[in-house]
């Protein structure tokens, strides 16, 4: 009886070993990083003139690095330039006029309450008044504004980047706002990818990364890293797109992230596959 205990014994105690290796060699080890594909993504910006006219020069290339506030191109100005002095002009008359006529007003008024000056003629002294400074303040308004038409004849780069595009060239009669050049912004930059549903509790903003691009750094023989940080989580779940490889079926919820790069240099452009990886035991 007591050796049958005893086989018994042994059984269920090979049995549970049994079980407790199966579980630890089944069981899947707590993931400490999240892995994941995408693409570089830079803001572009079309810039236009905002006014029509012929190009009268254009100083930059595509391929060409240019700062904030640089001059991009010139229109012929001639006509918005008679149009402001024309402007000014006027301007200056109706100036005169206003001045004549408060004068002619302030002297007669007085005259007014001893009926020296009919009530018609007070009347008309205060009307001439009321309409020369109107004049005058429509006029020194077209100024203002045939001065920002001049203004608007010079092409300015309103952030530092890159020049991706020349859509038109010197001598090209275009309309306002068409087209000119296409800017690329040298900031920010950021990795458009997707992660699981399932990962979507150990994200949070703030939540640093490392990107690794294709390509090798001939100073260190390794792929070229960045380093970054998650900008942006979706709060909608989509398909995963087909550009985006993964290990796991295509008809996946997955959720789309920004993660945006600090260390920005020229080797990041637009559309480049890269890699990343976020840890999760980073606080």
């Amino acid at each position: 009886m007591k050796k049958k205990i005893i086989i018994l014994t042994a059984s269920i105690l090979v049995f549970v070993l049994i079980c407790c290796f199966v579980y630890f060699l089944l069981k899947k080890p707590a993931k400490t990083v999240i892995k994941t594909y995408g693409n570089i993504e830079i803001r572009t910006v079309d810039l236009s003139f905002q006014v029509s006219g012929n190009i009268k020069k254009m100083f930059v290339e595509e391929g060409d690095y240019v700062k904030e506030g640089q001059l991009l191109a010139l229109l012929d100005d001639r006509d918005y330039r008679a149009n402001y002095k024309k402007a000014l002009y006027q301007e200056k008359e109706s100036l005169a006029k206003a001045k004549d006529d408060n004068s002619k007003y302030q002297r007669n008024y007085p005259l007014c309450f001893d009926d020296t000056l009919s009530r018609q003629e007070c009347t008309t002294l205060l009307n001439q008044k009321d309409l020369s400074n109107a004049s005058y303040y429509k006029n020194a308004a077209n100024r203002e504004y045939q001065k920002l038409q001049l203004d608007y004849t010079k092409l300015y780069s309103p952030q530092e980047g890159i020049i991706t595009t020349r859509v038109q060239e010197q001598g090209a009669r275009i309309n306002a706002n068409q087209p000119v050049f296409v800017l690329s912004l040298t900031k920010p930059v950021w990795v458009r990818t997707y992660i699981k549903e399932e990962d979507l509790g150990n994200i949070k903003y703030g939540k640093k990364a490392d990107v690794y691009t294709d390509s090798i750094d001939p100073k260190t023989g390794k792929k070229r890293q960045y380093k970054g940080f998650v900008g942006y989580i979706s709060p909608i779940s989509e398909f995963t797109p087909k550009t985006v490889q993964t290990t796991d079926l295509r008809v996946d919820l997955v959720y789309r992230i920004r993660v945006y790069i600090y260390d920005i240099d020229e080797y990041l452009r637009q559309g480049a596959p890269v890699s990343v990886e976020i840890s999760l035991n980073d606080e």
